[in-house]
C-alpha cells in the first residue's frame, strides 16, 4: 500500500515500512477467516453442484419409466431373411407363420436402342398413359421428340405415376418406363396417337412407344406382379411389399422368398428396452447416493477429513426423500400381484444403501402382470366402465379413487334426408352436384359420376365424393354417410361435440326428389358431460376434464358410449417413476431444496465479497489514519532534535566561553 515517502525522515523510526507491516497485521486475520469460509462455500458448492447433476440425471429415466406405453413395447422377430416386420401400439402379442410366395414388382418398359439420345426424331403425337384406371396425356412435338426429351416431358408430367429415364447400354441408348408403384394394378398401358405417319400401332415413329392391347411395340423388362403370401396357411396378395393391414399394428416388410420353407413371426413384448431403462434408473439413483454418502460421511478417526456436507439438512432431505419414494407400496394397485419395487426385485441394500437390480426376476413379474409392473412405475389411471377410458392426469392430480357420472353422451353433427331411395338412382347432370359444410368448413363443388347405384353404392359414392373434396380435407374435416331403416341418406360428421355440424349448401334441380336432399342446416353435435368426483367436469367431445382446484383435477377421460347416470370410478395411480419425476422437479423449482441451497450459499460468497470490500475500506482507513500519525509524530521529534541540536550549541558555547576565561 503506497505511503508518503517523507514519512520517518525527521524520526528514522517512524517509516512507511513500519507502516505497512502494521497494516498488514491488521489485514492477515480477518482476510484469512474470509479466504477459508470463501474455499469452504466453494467446495460445498461444487460439490452440491455435482449432487444437482446427478439429481438430474436422475431424472430422465425416471421419466422414461412413468411412461405407461414403455411398458406396453412391442418387438417383432422373423425367422427369415425373407420379411422384416415393424410394430406399432395397436398391435398384440402373438405369433405366426408366413410364407411369402413372390415379391411385387413395378412395370418396366424400353425402347430399342438407338444411336444418340438427343438427336435422332422419334416422332410427334400424343403418348396416353393409363396407370391404375388412371390415363394421363403427354404432348409430344418437335420441342420435345428425342429420347430425353420424351424421358424429360414424362418426368415432368406430376400428375403421372411414372419416371422414365435414358440408360447408355454401350451398343446404343434406350429409353425406360418404370411405373412407381408395384402391383398388377398398377401396369403401365401407353396409346399413341402418332400424328407424323397417322398411324398410332405400327412400329415406326412414335407408335414405336405404343405398349397397348397387342400393339407392343416397347420391350418388358419387368412385369408388375403383386406380392403373394400366406399367413398361417391363408393366401393373401397385395400390390405392395409393405403391407400393413393384415395384421393389425404391424407392417410387415417383404424383402424376399421363402417358398416352400414357412417361417416363424413373433410380435412378443420388448423386455429388453424396459430393463434397460430399469437399469439405468438404479444405475443414476446409486451414482446419487454413493455421491451424498460419501460427502455426509463422518470419520470417526479423523474428524477432519469427514464430508463437508456433513450435518447438511438439504442434502439429507433430498436423500430422505428419493429413498422414502423407493420404499414405499404404491397406492392404488391394491391387490395386485406387484405393488412395490421390492416386489419387482429391486431391493436396497441394508449395509451401502445401494441398490440392487434382480433383473430375472424382474423380467418374470413383466411377462406375467405388465399392467401392474407399469402401475409401479407410471402414471396410470383405471376405470371400472369398459366405455369410459382414461386419457391422462397432471400434476395437480391427487392419487385416489373418484366417482364418474355421465349427464349427457357426445353426439355427432348429422343430416337426414326426407326420402327413401329407390331400388336404383340413376345419377345425370340434374343431380350430381352440390356443396356443403362440414364442421364449419365450405366444400368446394362436388360433383358425382354419372351412373345407375344401388342405395349402398349411392351412400358410397356421397361419402367419397364429399371426403375427396379438397377444402374439407386439408382442414381435417370428413363423414360417413349411411342409410337409415328407410334407405334414406345420412351424412353424419366424423368428429364429436359442440363443434360437428352438417350443413347443405347447394343442390342440383333434382337432388331434392332424387335423393332426398335439400339445403338446410342438419343437427348439431354434442359434447359430453358429466361429473368426476361429484364436481362438475368440462366436456369436449368425448372427452371429460375434471375441475380445477378439485382433487381429481386434470383427470381427462373418453367417453364412448353407455347409459346416462353413475358409470362407476376412475382411479389414479401415481407410480415410482412419476413421483421421482415430481420430485425432482420440486427439488429443481424456484422455491426447490436444490435452488434455495445454491442460493444460499451464493448469497454468503456475495456477504463474502462485501466483508472483503469493507476489508479493504477499513485497511485503507487505517493505512491514512496511521500515516497521519507518523507524519505528526516525525515532525514533532523533528522539533525536538532541532531544539535539542541548538541547546546543544549553546552549551557548547557556554563551555567554551567558560575556558578562555
Amino acid at each position: 500500500m503506497a505511503n508518503i515517502s517523507s514519512v520517518g525522515i525527521g524520526s528514522g523510526v517512524l517509516t512507511s515500512d513500519l507502516i505497512d507491516k502494521l497494516v498488514a497485521a491488521e489485514r492477515e486475520p480477518t482476510e484469512l477467516r474470509l479466504d477459508s469460509k470463501e474455499e469452504e462455500i466453494t467446495a460445498e458448492l461444487s460439490i452440491f453442484g455435482q449432487i444437482q447433476s446427478a439429481v438430474t440425471d436422475l431424472r430422465l429415466p425416471s421419466r422414461s419409466l412413468a411412461d405407461p406405453a414403455l411398458f406396453q413395447t412391442l418387438t417383432a422377430q422373423s425367422g427369415s431373411s425373407a420379411f422384416t416386420a415393424a410394430v406399432s401400439g395397436e398391435a398384440a402379442t402373438g405369433s405366426y407363420s408366413l410364407e411369402v410366395s413372390t415379391l411385387a414388382t413395378a412395370n418396366s418398359l424400353s425402347t430399342d436402342a438407338f444411336s444418340d439420345a438427343d438427336i435422332t426424331t422419334i416422332g410427334t403425337g400424343t403418348l396416353s398413359f393409363t396407370i391404375n384406371d388412371v390415363t394421363t396425356d403427354i404432348t409430344i412435338d418437335s420441342s420435345n421428340n428425342t429420347l430425353n426429351g420424351i424421358a424429360s416431358a414424362i418426368n415432368e408430367n406430376t400428375e403421372l405415376d411414372a419416371s422414365a429415364s435414358v440408360i447408355n447400354t454401350g451398343s446404343g441408348y434406350k429409353l425406360v418406363i418404370t411405373s412407381n408403384q408395384t402391383g398388377l394394378d398398377n401396369a403401365i398401358d401407353i396409346a399413341v396417337t402418332d400424328t407424323g405417319d397417322g398411324n398410332g400401332t405400327d412400329a415406326n415413329g412414335l407408335s414405336r412407344l405404343s405398349y397397348t392391347g397387342t400393339d407392343l411395340n416397347l420391350n418388358q423388362n419387368q412385369a408388375a406382379a403383386d406380392a403373394n403370401f400366406s399367413l398361417n396357411g391363408i393366401a393373401i396378395s397385395r400390390a405392395s411389399n409393405t403391407v400393413d393391414d393384415v395384421i393389425e399394428g404391424v407392417t410387415l416388410n417383404l424383402t424376399g422368398t421363402n417358398d416352400g420353407a414357412p417361417a416363424a413371426l413373433s410380435i412378443t413384448r420388448d423386455n429388453d428396452t424396459v430393463i434397460s431403462k430399469v437399469e439405468e434408473f438404479v444405475e443414476k439413483f446409486n451414482a446419487l447416493q454413493a455421491l451424498i454418502s460419501e460427502n455426509t460421511s463422518f470419520n470417526p478417526d479423523n474428524p477432519e477429513a469427514s464430508g463437508l456436507l456433513l450435518g447438511d439438512s438439504s442434502t439429507r432431505n433430498i436423500l430422505n426423500q428419493v429413498q422414502s419414494i423407493l420404499g414405499q407400496s404404491i397406492a392404488g394397485l391394491g391387490d395386485a400381484s406387484v405393488r412395490s419395487l421390492a416386489d419387482l426385485g429391486i431391493t436396497t441394500n441394508k449395509d451401502t444403501g445401494q441398490l440392487n437390480f434382480d433383473s430375472a426376476r424382474f423380467e418374470s413379474r413383466l411377462n406375467s402382470d405388465p399392467f401392474s409392473v407399469a402401475g409401479v412405475f407410471a402414471d396410470q389411471g383405471r376405470t371400472t366402465d369398459g366405455q369410459i377410458e382414461f386419457m391422462r392426469g397432471g400434476i395437480a392430480t391427487k392419487v385416489g379413487t373418484y366417482a364418474v357420472e355421465v349427464t349427457q353422451l357426445a353426439t355427432r353433427g348429422s343430416f337426414g334426408g326426407n326420402a327413401s331411395l329407390a331400388a336404383t338412382t340413376t345419377i345425370d347432370a340434374d343431380n350430381d352436384g352440390l356443396s356443403i359444410t362440414v364442421d364449419g368448413v365450405a366444400s368446394g363443388a362436388i360433383t358425382l359420376d354419372a351412373g345407375d347405384y344401388t342405395p349402398a353404392e349411392l351412400a358410397q359414392q356421397l361419402q367419397d365424393k364429399i371426403n375427396a373434396d379438397t377444402n374439407l380435407s386439408d382442414a381435417g374435416a370428413s363423414v360417413t354417410v349411411s342409410l337409415d331403416g328407410s334407405d334414406q341418406l345420412v351424412i353424419t360428421s366424423n368428429v364429436y361435440g359442440s363443434n360437428s355440424s352438417i350443413e347443405i349448401n347447394t343442390v342440383d334441380t333434382n337432388t331434392l326428389a332424387d335423393l332426398g336432399i335439400q339445403v338446410g342446416a342438419g343437427t348439431a353435435g354434442v359434447d359430453v358431460a358429466g361429473k368426476i368426483n361429484g364436481v362438475e367436469a368440462t366436456g369436449s367431445g368425448q372427452f371429460l376434464l375434471a375441475a380445477e382446484g378439485d382433487d381429481s383435477e386434470s383427470i381427462r377421460l373418453k367417453v364412448t358410449g353407455g347409459a346416462l347416470g353413475d358409470r362407476g370410478s376412475v382411479s389414479y395411480i401415481e407410480g415410482v417413476g412419476e413421483q421421482m419425476v415430481d420430485l425432482i422437479n420440486g427439488f429443481l423449482g424456484s422455491r426447490g431444496t436444490i435452488t434455495a441451497k445454491n442460493e444460499r450459499l451464493n448469497t454468503q460468497l456475495e456477504g463474502i465479497a462485501e466483508d472483503r470490500v469493507r476489508l479493504n475500506e477499513r485497511i485503507i482507513a487505517l493505512n491514512d489514519r496511521l500515516v497521519r500519525q507518523f507524519t505528526a509524530a516525525d515532525i514533532i521529534i523533528a522539533q525536538l532534535n532541532s531544539t535539542q541540536d541548538f541547546i546543544s550549541q549553546q552549551l557548547d558555547a557556554i563551555v567554551s566561553s567558560n575556558k578562555k576565561d
